[in-house]
């Protein structure tokens, strides 16, 4: 891959990535809930996820999906349903009343980095809920469909090529959902020291989720 098509990758990796999504709503609702560092595990949940459908891509399978419109429907409204479940569980979360260390540390630059309370979400289940969120979505194996085409010369070998776009494609999204995403949620953690800020973020990120899943499911 010569510099220039790398480079015009990269461009167009940024402006995808930093385009709002359930991905970005995972991440900064993550970031809110357990904390910025921790945020890190649903970000490469979502990554595999990413891996996956590149793989299916390369492998010739994403024109099975984008051609059988069976297929393409059930995976979709399966996406859809599991970001709505998403929302309605964010809607009904209990909000846990603040620690005397959230009080105590509230006004200290890194009490952001801190998870706000003790039975904080597992990495695995951050994983996990970050892979089904960016896999049950058939639209990104149609767009990748289309997008890594468009960066890969069949004259040449294949592997190293799909190699460099798979890699690109993943470091920038975590550059741009750990660096941007769960940065900009910090803003918003003040909120997680009340009940009843946490009843609105739960609301505002719990509806958030529902409307994508609702957007997946009637825009064709």
């Amino acid at each position: 891959m010569t510099l220039s098509l790398w480079a015009t990758l990269l461009a167009a990796c940024f402006v995808i990535s930093f385009t709002p999504g359930a991905g970005a709503i995972n991440t900064m609702g993550n970031s809110l809930n357990v904390g910025f560092r921790r945020s890190i595990w649903g970000i490469i949940g979502q990554q595999a996820a990413l891996v996956v459908h590149i793989l299916i891509v390369a492998a010739g399978l994403g024109v099975l999906v984008a051609g059988s419109p069976v297929a393409f429907e059930v995976i979709r409204y399966a996406g859809a349903a599991y970001l709505v479940y998403l929302g309605i569980r964010q809607l009904l979360a209990t909000p846990q009343p603040p620690t005397v260390a959230d009080e105590e540390d509230e006004g200290e630059a890194d009490a952001a980095l801190q998870a706000p309370n003790a039975r904080a979400e597992s990495r695995w289940s951050m994983f996990r809920r970050g892979l089904w969120v960016n896999l049950l979505n058939p639209k990104a194996i149609v767009f990748f469909l289309a997008f890594l085409p468009q960066f890969i010369r069949p004259e040449l070998p294949l592997l190293p090529q799909y190699l460099i776009v798979g890699l690109t494609v993943v470091v920038v999204d975590v550059i741009v959902m750990w660096g941007f995403f769960a940065v900009a949620a910090h803003s918003l953690r003040r909120f997680t020291r009340s009940v009843r800020g946490q009843r609105t973020l739960n609301s505002v990120f719990g509806s958030l989720f529902i409307a994508v899943g609702v957007l997946l499911a009637v825009v064709h």
